[in-house]
C-alpha cells in the first residue's frame, strides 16, 4: 500500500475545504497543503449547487445581534451559541474577502451596496448573492485562487476511514482509495480537516448530487466520534418535481421564490400555506415542508403528486430577471417558472446534525479538526437558508487559520493503528469476487424507509419499524457482491461503500429520532407534538460502539442569551 505524507490533509473541495486551504497556506506557506477530493476538484460537492446566498448583516437597520437572534430562534433554541456567534460575526469578514480578495462578483444596488434579498424566517432581508447561481461563483473564484497555489491535490480519491495513531494519541492520517486504479492509499498527516459535506441522498427526493453519500459522518461515527442534533434533517419545500425517472426531480427552486412573493397552491389551485403559519410561504423551511406534507397526505396533489408554485403574479419579465438560472432548468423540464405553475416538492436537503466541535473547529481527537455540512452546533434544530454557505466558509477559515498555528506547535506524524487499515480494507473489499448484484431493489427500500418513516413528520411506531428494517438493509448490503471486475473506476462497489455510510448515518438519524420525544425545527413528533420547555433544552448526542449506537442528552448552554431575552433592543426587535 502507498503512503503519502502531508502536514495538512483535507477531505473535501467545498466552500469548507477550499476556505481552509487558502487560510492554511496563507497562514503558513511552508506547511505542505493537500486537498482529497471524491470528484474534481471545483466540479463537485455541494457548495457549487447554491443558488439562494450568503447571509451577512452588512445594511443600515440590520445588526450581527438580529443576524444572530434570527439563527437561534429559527434553531429552536438548540443551536451551540458560540458556533453561531462565530458565524454571523465572521460573516462580515468572510464576505468581504469573497468580493476584494477572491473576486466574487456578487449583485448590487443602483448605489453600489451589495444587493440582499428576502429569505424565509428571516427579519432582515440580508442575503447576499449572484442572481441565483450564488454557489457557481464562490466555488469558481475559490478553484482559481487554490490552484494558482502550492496546494496539493488528489482527485478522485475516497476517503474510508479516519486512521487513529497506534497508541490513541490522536489522528494518524486518512485510508483512501485511488477510484482511478482501485488500489488502497494511506495519506499520514499532522492534521486532518473532515470537510466532506453531508448529503441526505438516503430520502426518496433530495437536492443533493448522487455522489454525496454521507461519507465523512459514517466515518466519524467508526472513529467513536461523538455526533450531535442527528435526528435534525432539513427538508427543502421547493424542490423540482418533474417524475420520477428523472434526477432533476429534488433539485432545488431556492428560497427566493417565496421570499420574492411566490405563491404555494395545492392541487386545487388553493393557497394554502396561511392555513399552517401567518407568515405563509415565508415561514421557515420545516414549517412550509410539513405545510405541503400535510396537503399531499390529504391528497390535494398535483399530477405528479406534489403542490404547485407560482410566480406569474410578480410579472413574467421580471421574474425571468431575477431568477434566470431557474426558469431555464424548469423550461429543460417542462415548466414555465415565469408565466405558469411549476410542481415541487418537499426535498431533504441538509444536515443539521454532525461531528460535535469547538469555535476553533478542533474536535475531540487530536489532530482532527472538522467543517462545513459534517458538523453540529451552528443551526440546531433548523437552518436558516442562505446560512449554509455561510456556515462552510466561515468554519472553513477558521479551520484553515487553527491547524496552521498548530501544527508547527504540536502536530506530529504519528504511527497509523494497522489494525483499522487491515480491517477497513477487509471490509471494502467485501463485495468483490462476488456474483454481481443489482443494488437497486435496496436503494430504493431504503428511499422508501427514510422518507415514509423517518421523514417530515415521525412517530413511534413508524421509528421503531424503521429501525428494524435499516438493520435488516444493512445486514443484507453485506451479503451482496458487485462482480470480479477491475476495480478500476469500478461504479458498482462505490455504489455499494455509498450505500453503507447511507445506511449507517440513516441508523443514526432514526435512532435520534426515536430519543427526542418532542417536535422542535425539523423534527415533527406526530406523537409528541409539544415544543417543551425551551428553558430545559436538550441536544441528543449518538456515537457508534462496538457495533451498536450509544445515545445520550446534553443540556444546551445558554452562553449569550436564554429563551425569553434578546440581545436586541427595542427598535431592533420591532423591526422598525
Amino acid at each position: 500500500m502507498d503512503t503519502v505524507k502531508t502536514d495538512i490533509l483535507i477531505l473535501g473541495s467545498g466552500g469548507a475545504g477550499l476556505f481552509a486551504a487558502l487560510h492554511a497556506k496563507r497562514a503558513a506557506p511552508d506547511l505542505t497543503v493537500t486537498v482529497a477530493v471524491k470528484g474534481l476538484l471545483g466540479k463537485c460537492g455541494c457548495t457549487r449547487m447554491v443558488q439562494g446566498g450568503y447571509n451577512v448583516a452588512l445594511a443600515p437597520g440590520d445588526s450581527i445581534e438580529r443576524h444572530f437572534m434570527d439563527t437561534i430562534e429559527g434553531g429552536k433554541w438548540l443551536p451551540d451559541q458560540d458556533l453561531a456567534w462565530k458565524l454571523v460575526t465572521t460573516a462580515v469578514e468572510r464576505v468581504h474577502e469573497l468580493e476584494n480578495e477572491l473576486g466574487c462578483f456578487f449583485d448590487r444596488n443602483p448605489d453600489g451596496s451589495l444587493h440582499q434579498k428576502a429569505f424565509a424566517g428571516q427579519t432582515f432581508d440580508r442575503t447576499v448573492h449572484k442572481g441565483d447561481l450564488t454557489g457557481i461563483e464562490i466555488i469558481n473564484r475559490l478553484a482559481e485562487q487554490v490552484w494558482a497555489r502550492d496546494v496539493q491535490r488528489m482527485e478522485e480519491h475516497r476517503a474510508v476511514a479516519i486512521v487513529p495513531a497506534n497508541d490513541g494519541s490522536g489522528v494518524a492520517g486518512v485510508l483512501m482509495i485511488d477510484m482511478r486504479d482501485g488500489e488502497f492509499r494511506f495519506v499520514q498527516a499532522r492534521a486532518v480537516l473532515l470537510a466532506t459535506g453531508g448529503g441526505p441522498t438516503m430520502y426518496k427526493y433530495h437536492t443533493p448530487s448522487g455522489d454525496k453519500s454521507c461519507d465523512g459522518m459514517a466515518m466519524a461515527l467508526r472513529a467513536g466520534l461523538a455526533l450531535r442534533d442527528m435526528e435534525m434533517v432539513q427538508f427543502h419545500p421547493t424542490g423540482l418535481l418533474a417524475g420520477d425517472h428523472t434526477r432533476m426531480t429534488g433539485t432545488v427552486l431556492e428560497e427566493g421564490l417565496r421570499g420574492a412573493g411566490g405563491h404555494l397552491l395545492n392541487g386545487n389551485g388553493e393557497r394554502f400555506m396561511t392555513n399552517y403559519d401567518p407568515r405563509g410561504e415565508r415561514a421557515t423551511r420545516d414549517i412550509v415542508s410539513r405545510g405541503i406534507y400535510s396537503e399531499m397526505r390529504a391528497g390535494r396533489t398535483t399530477p405528479n403528486g406534489g403542490v404547485h408554485i407560482r410566480m406569474s403574479h410578480l410579472g413574467p419579465d421580471d421574474v425571468r430577471v431575477r431568477f434566470k438560472g431557474m426558469v431555464e432548468r424548469c423550461a429543460d423540464c417542462g415548466f414555465d417558472l415565469a408565466g405558469g405553475l411549476v410542481e415541487v416538492v418537499p426535498t431533504a436537503h441538509y444536515m443539521m446534525g454532525g461531528v460535535m466541535f469547538n469555535p476553533d473547529c478542533s474536535t475531540a481527537m487530536p489532530g482532527l479538526f472538522a467543517a462545513g455540512e459534517d458538523t453540529g452546533g451552528v443551526h440546531g434544530a433548523n437552518r436558516l437558508g442562505g446560512n449554509g454557505v455561510a456556515n462552510s466558509t466561515v468554519f472553513g477559515g477558521v479551520a484553515g487559520d487553527a491547524m496552521a498555528d498548530w501544527v508547527p506547535v504540536q502536530g506530529t506524524y504519528r504511527d497509523p493503528d494497522h489494525r483499522v487499515i487491515d480491517q477497513v480494507v477487509e471490509e471494502c473489499m467485501r463485495p468483490l469476487g462476488r456474483p454481481m448484484s443489482d443494488l437497486s431493489p435496496l436503494r430504493e427500500e431504503l428511499f422508501s424507509v427514510m422518507w415514509d418513516r423517518v421523514g417530515i413528520m415521525r412517530n413511534e411506531v413508524d421509528l421503531r419499524r424503521a429501525l428494524g428494517e435499516l438493520d435488516d438493509l444493512a445486514t443484507r448490503l453485506e451479503d451482496l457482491g458487485v462482480g470480479s471486475g477491475s476495480r478500476a473506476y469500478n461504479v458498482s462497489w462505490h455504489d455499494w461503500m455509498n450505500l453503507r455510510n447511507l445506511i449507517m448515518v440513516s441508523r443514526a438519524i432514526a435512532t435520534a429520532a426515536f430519543r427526542r420525544e418532542d417536535s422542535r425545527g425539523a423534527h415533527y413528533r406526530e406523537d409528541f407534538t409539544d415544543t417543551g420547555e425551551l428553558a430545559g433544552s436538550e441536544f441528543t448526542r449518538i456515537r457508534y460502539r462496538d457495533n451498536q449506537f450509544v445515545m445520550d442528552t446534553e443540556p444546551v448552554r445558554f452562553t449569550r442569551v436564554a429563551p425569553g431575552q434578546s440581545l436586541l433592543d427595542d427598535e431592533q426587535s420591532t423591526g422598525t
